[in-house]
Formats: structure tokens, C-alpha cells, sequence
């Protein structure tokens, strides 16, 4: 017996599925049909008689849409895992979100294409559940802690330490293994900095995986390496490699990329030796190949011609091996232009969220995520992109000579150090640094050498040269005194020289010049990248109960000239002068300064002739530790909370 169709039944039943569902029909996909647990997901939007792309805007970037349009255009069902995505939120923000999907054809009864339905479950709980259970996992924490090791010391010895940070050019890179649990591949990447200014872009891949690959990726790195450093012709380069492929038979077929790119004037020059050809994203988001050169793998013909292409302002290079491209599933073809849409997409933000990280740096992170989960991959993965941008001004500031100078100083430093591309590893050492050398021209801005006397003022001024060395100077009107033996003065050029690479100090006939210089470097995304060292806590100084301690003292803001008087008072006064066990809390100082350094030193020599125990705790990548590593103070026990 045939039962007719009840319309309103059926949209019942769909509105109570508890899946997420979308039905979508003709050429331009209007949804047509949604279930309730759909509209519980897409709150707030006008949903039914609109284009998919329009209802999912927020997912153009993330795949979801294009999905919907490739089902409708070949009529093949599509299927994902565990797709992340990040939706908008309808008050602001982003959702994040885990969903198996299911997309099929929607055929009318003469078999002809009337649109496409969609069918999907949110697992966000057990994905999250899942990714809980594995990190509490010792078996898997043991895996980690080795594949952490192994990238570790490929990175230390045969990868670049860092990225140079450059005027004009912020760069960007990162390496997936083709193994998770090996980091032994012959893929590799360079940057390097010309004495013309110019930047050497390298990505080169040797055949093969293992201990061979990787010991013969890491000469042929150094060899181009130290021929780009001194200014060498990229032909020149490439034939100096070549002459070492043919040496080395385990080099033989390996295939570079090298670009060499003006920062100042957006000019680039560039070789594919048998490698796949440079990407070009726009600053207008779109994306285009470049040409290539017809030069032979190392090893096989020496052939090396070059061509020449310019980059605009806001445009972004990404060279590539093709691990990227000869993904499980995928044509070659249907690879380019993916990884073309899928850059553009992620340089101008349009994929997954990180308004943190710099256009280049969401290419070479968000590009790989993106492509892999669909597909896997079975070889290495290395992608190495710059963006051309606008050079930053020189960091110019005139202070008075007083220490409320110090904090708004800290703050001008950071600012400008963030928007050179600085790490936050460097912006802590330089303005450490930086703040010691102002203290201390604060103190001896003035001694009499002008007629008449003028307010004493203390000037810094910092620039980051073409390849990637910050000098900065300061200069005050007055003369530095030796610090007197056994003070526990003297310690702010001490701590200096150890934060960064050189300093000097040098008398004028007017004051004091100190110089300091310090290289910038970035690290590319791998797996064992260092965690950056806390933002800062609470930016006012306050001292207060350590809860759970008796005797404990937390601190938090920071300690210099202006608060270390008030640390030195505190801490005596809680522990009577020296004569009780006083544990102090130095996890939340976001500046410890020499001044803070010197009052610690006075607080221990306290506590030691009046036999009071004194304790410094703080957490292993705290600002504090760090300086705490740095200094010595006698009879003090140092550790962790």
C-alpha cells in the first residue's frame, strides 16, 4: 500500500532531525530546507531562498561552500571528518567547531540534477574529549616528548635557526615531515641576508627520506648558503651547488627554487632548477604563478637561467616543495590550483582566524592545515613565504631625565619592536636591555657640562638595518661612574651585555653614548618552536599574599627604579627585618630590572646575617626566571611554584 506524501509531516520530521541539515537547490544552491539543529548552528541568519555562499560567507575560505558547488557540478558525494571550522558568532567573536559532513546529489524523479543536500553531525564534544584523552596519555606524551627531540635537533643542525626580521619584508616558514615521528627528510628552506640588501629565498628538495637525505640537504643548504651570504650571482650559486651534486650521488635529481627579492624596490629574480615555480597572492587576494625558468635539477645539466618579476607592496612570494602538491587523491593540476586558491585565501584572512599572525605566516601554517586534512599527505611538506611591505620608521624618543621615564619608555620600545616583527623572546631582551642603559642615563644625564645650565633629557634611537641587526643608541649629557667594588650598584651593564649581542659605552665631550646591537630572528613553524614568554601580568606594582604559604609573598608588576624601593621595604617588613622565612613569588613581575636585582641582593644579605631564610620562586618562562638565570644571588634559593 502506498502512503501520499504529507508535506507538513515531512517538514516537521526535518525540522526535528537531530543532525544538521541543508537542502539546497538549482545552479546558484538556495537552501531551501534546513533542520532545527541547522538553525541552532547558523543563529541569527537569514537562511531560507539564499545562496549557500552567502548564508555560509563566514566559510568561503574554509572549503564548505566550494564543497556544496563541486557535489552539484560533477554529482559525486563528498565526505569529510572532522573538519575544524571557525563560524561567526552572532553577537562577535568565532566559534570553532568540529563536524562530519555527508554532501549528496539531489535528483529529481527523471534522474536530471535538481540541487545538493547536505547532512553533517557537530562532534566538537568528542573530537575535544578525544584530543583531552590523548594529551593525559603517558604512551602518547613519550611519543611526543621524542618526535619534539628528533625536530629539535634537525632544526639545530640542519635547518636555519631563524628567519631574519628585515625592513620591508616580514618571512615566514614552515616544515611538516612526512612522518610525524621523524623529522629526517631531504626538504629544506633558507632566508638569507646580502650585503646589498637583498634576501635570498631558498626551498630545495633531495630525493629520498632518512639520515642520507637530510646529511646531503644540509650541505648542499651550506654551500648555497655561504655563496648567497657573500653576494654571489644566484647562477653562480646554483653552480657551485651543482658542482657538489655531482660529487655526492644521493644529491643527484635534487631540484631548488631561489629567489632573490629586493625589499626596496619589490624586484625579484628568481630560478626554478627542475622545482615547481614561485606563487604570486596580491595584495588584492588574488594569486598567480610565476613562470618558470627551465633550469635542470642539481647535478643533471647545469643549466640555470634566471627571470625577473617585481612584487608590489602588500604582495606575498611563496616558494613550496611538492609535497604539497603530490597529495593522496590529487592530480597535479587540480593540486596548483588548489594550493593557488587556498593561499589567497588564507593570506587575506578569509580561512581560519589568526589576526595575530602576519599575512605570510598564516600562508605557510594555514595553507598546509587546510590541504592536508583533506587529503593526507605522503611526503615532506615545506612552504617559505614573504610579504613585501613598507619599511618601518626609526624609533626616536627624547626623555627628562627622571624615572617616571622608565615605564612609558618600556611601552614606546615594545610598540615599535611589534610592529618591526619582533619575537616576543627579543622584545623582552632588548627592552631589558634598553631600559638598564636609560637608568642609567637617567642617574648622570646631568653634571654640570653645559653654560648655562638646560633640563637634562636623555635620547634613544633605534633602527633595524637591511640585514636585520637593531642598533640602538643612547645618549645623555653626563658621565658614568664605575660602579665601587662589592656594591650592589654596577649591575645594569652586567645583566645588559648578557641580554643582547654587543653593547658599548662611550664618553663624548658632552655625555655619554651607550650603543647596543642585537640581530632578529624569527622561527619558522615547527614543531619544537619555544613558546614566546608570557604576555605581561598586571601592569601596576603590588605586593600581596602568596595564599597557601605561610611567609609567602607574591609580587607582580614591575621592578625598577621607581619600585624597587618599595620591594626592598615590603619584603623586609613582612619577614622583621630579615629575621623570618620569607618565600617570595616573582612569577607575575613583568620587568625585573638591575634596581630590582640590587634589592633582592639587599634583602638577602639581610636575611643572612639575621638568619632568616630567604626563597625566590618563579615559573620556568617567566620574564623574572630569565633574568634570575642571568645574576647571581649568594645563599638564595632559586625554583618553581
Amino acid at each position: 500500500m502506498t502512503v501520499p506524501a504529507d508535506d507538513g509531516l515531512l517538514a516537521d520530521a526535518i525540522e526535528q532531525l537531530p543532525f544538521i541539515l541543508a537542502v539546497c537547490e538549482g545552479p546558484d544552491l538556495l537552501m531551501v530546507s534546513v533542520s532545527g539543529a541547522t538553525r541552532a548552528v547558523l543563529d541569527g541568519r537569514d537562511i531560507i531562498g539564499r545562496p549557500v555562499r552567502e548564508v555560509l560567507s563566514d566559510l568561503v575560505g574554509q572549503q564548505i561552500p566550494d564543497a556544496y558547488h563541486e557535489v552539484y557540478k560533477t554529482g559525486e558525494p563528498s565526505n569529510g571528518q572532522e573538519w575544524r571550522v571557525h563560524l561567526d558568532a552572532p553577537g562577535g567573536g568565532t566559534i570553532e567547531m568540529w563536524a562530519n559532513f555527508t554532501i549528496v546529489p539531489w535528483r529529481n524523479p527523471d534522474g536530471s540534477l535538481r540541487g545538493v543536500i547536505g547532512a553533517g553531525f557537530d562532534v566538537t564534544e568528542s573530537v575535544r574529549s578525544r584530543l583531552a584523552a590523548e594529551a593525559e596519555a603517558a604512551d602518547l606524551q613519550e611519543r611526543y616528548e621524542q618526535t619534539r627531540d628528533v625536530v629539535a635537533a634537525l632544526q639545530r643542525e640542519l635547518l636555519p635557526a631563524g628567519l631574519p626580521v628585515v625592513p620591508g619584508a616580514q618571512i615566514a616558514a614552515s616544515y611538516l615531515p612526512a612522518v610525524a615521528d621523524s623529522a629526517a627528510g631531504g626538504d629544506w628552506f633558507d632566508a638569507v641576508t646580502r650585503p646589498d640588501g637583498t634576501v635570498a629565498l631558498v626551498v630545495g628538495d633531495v630525493v629520498g627520506h632518512g639520515v642520507t637525505a637530510a646529511g646531503v640537504m644540509g650541505q648542499l643548504r651550506a654551500v648555497l648558503r655561504d655563496r648567497l651570504d657573500t653576494g654571489d650571482h644566484p647562477v653562480d650559486a646554483f653552480a657551485a651547488a651543482d658542482r657538489l651534486a655531482r660529487r655526492l650521488p644521493a644529491a643527484h635529481a635534487t631540484t631548488v627554487c631561489l629567489a632573490l627579492l629586493d625589499p626596496a624596490d619589490g624586484s625579484l629574480t628568481y630560478c626554478t632548477a627542475g622545482h615547481p615555480p614561485p606563487l604570486v597572492v596580491t595584495a588584492a587576494g588574488e594569486s598567480r604563478y610565476l613562470p618558470g625558468t627551465g633550469g635542470t635539477p642539481l647535478g643533471t645539466g647545469a643549466l640555470f637561467p634566471v627571470r625577473t618579476a617585481t612584487l608590489a607592496e602588500g604582495d606575498v612570494l611563496v616558494l613550496y616543495t611538492d609535497g604539497i602538491l603530490e597529495r593522496p587523491g590529487r592530480t597535479i593540476p587540480d593540486s596548483t590550483a588548489e594550493l593557488a586558491h587556498v593561499a589567497a585565501d588564507s593570506a587575506a584572512g578569509r580561512a581560519l582566524r589568526a589576526p595575530e599572525l602576519s599575512p605570510a605566516e598564516r600562508v605557510c601554517s594555514q595553507t598546509v592545515e587546510l590541504l592536508v586534512r583533506t587529503t593526507g599527505h605522503s611526503d615532506d611538506i615545506t612552504v617559505l613565504a614573504v610579504q613585501r611591505v613598507a619599511p618601518p620608521g626609526p624609533l626616536d624618543l627624547t626623555l627628562p631625565a627622571e624615572p617616571g621615564s622608565l615605564r612609558p619608555s618600556r611601552t614606546a620600545i615594545g610598540e615599535w619592536l611589534t610592529g618591526l616583527g619582533a619575537t616576543d623572546h627579543d622584545t623582552f631582551l632588548l627592552q631589558h636591555a634598553l631600559g638598564e642603559l636609560v637608568t642609567n642615563a637617567i642617574e648622570h644625564a646631568f653634571d654640570g657640562v653645559t653654560d648655562p645650565p638646560r633640563a637634562p633629557v636623555v635620547r634613544l634611537h633605534a633602527e633595524l638595518d637591511a640585514a636585520g641587526c637593531l642598533e640602538a643608541t643612547i645618549t645623555d649629557q653626563g658621565r658614568w661612574r664605575e660602579p665601587a667594588r662589592q656594591s650592589t650598584r654596577g649591575r645594569g651593564l652586567a645583566l645588559t651585555s648578557q641580554l643582547v649581542e654587543s653593547m658599548r659605552v662611550e664618553p663624548t665631550a658632552t655625555g655619554t653614548v651607550a650603543t647596543v646591537r642585537h640581530t632578529l630572528t624569527r622561527p619558522a613553524l615547527l614543531a619544537n618552536a619555544s613558546a614566546p614568554l608570557p604576555a605581561a601580568a598586571p601592569a601596576d606594582f603590588h605586593l600581596g599574599e602568596l595564599n597557601g604559604v605561610e611567609g609567602g609573598v607574591r609580587v607582580q608588576g614591575p621592578i625598577d627604579t621607581t619600585t624597587a624601593d618599595r620591594l626592598e621595604q615590603g619584603l623586609l617588613r613582612r619577614s622583621r627585618g630579615g629575621t623570618l622565612p620569607l618565600t617570595v613569588d616573582l612569577t607575575l613581575v613583568t620587568h625585573l630590572a638591575s634596581a630590582g636585582v640590587s634589592a633582592l641582593h639587599r634583602v638577602a644579605e639581610r636575611h643572612g646575617r639575621q638568619g632568616g631564610k630567604l626563597t625566590l620562586v618563579a615559573a620556568p618562562d617567566s620574564p623574572a626566571r630569565h633574568v634570575l638565570a642571568l645574576v647571581a644571588i649568594p645563599d638564595v634559593s632559586i625554583g618553581s611554584p
